[in-house]
């Protein structure tokens, strides 16, 4: 999800196909992602994201609330609109691999957010924290009650840390 900004610089009013179905889960708040030794594909945002993992929409904004990405997707189709125009992907962790130049798993992320292991790969418990092992990622889930997700991948480098702020419902 947050791999969307990093191939944009603020902009307003993006619109992006609203067709992909009723969309009645729904998170927000702002995330932070980082990674180790090359801060320019580091960000932070504001993030507004109705749907799942297969049929949702997402927005970016800037800390100052400028609308900075737009993303829609269902089965096979990936739509991204920034000020560089409108950009397609078959699916949403080739447009993180494409935006980071690194495989970031956005489809883990949205299951992730709910505070689970996503079910389409192995996870191992952390041990004596709560979360979980997954893709090569630490999930920390221990601070869930509060808003609170961290992620991090440890394999292969370089790190890259997600930090989530969920808003309260």
């Amino acid at each position: 999800m947050a791999a969307l900004t990093l191939v944009v610089a603020g902009c307003a009013g993006l619109q992006a196909r609203t067709d992909v179905a009723p969309l009645t889960r729904h998170s927000s708040g702002r995330i932070a992602v980082r990674v180790d030794g090359d801060s320019s594909r580091s960000m932070s945002a504001s993030f507004d994201l109705r749907g799942d993992a297969r049929v949702g929409l997402l927005e970016l904004s800037s800390p100052l609330g400028t609308q900075m990405a737009r993303a829609a997707w269902r089965p096979g189709d990936v739509e991204l609109v920034t000020t560089d125009g409108r950009r397609r992907y078959d699916a949403l962790d080739d447009l993180a691999e494409d935006a980071f130049g690194q495989p970031v798993p956005l489809v883990a992320l949205l299951a992730w957010l709910k505070g689970r292991a996503w079910d389409g790969a192995p996870a191992t418990p952390l041990g004596s924290e709560v979360g979980h092992i997954q893709l090569g990622w630490e999930v920390h889930l221990g601070r869930l009650g509060d808003g609170i997700i961290l992620a991090r991948r440890i394999s292969p480098q370089p790190v890259i840390t997600v930090n989530v702020r969920l808003d309260a419902d």
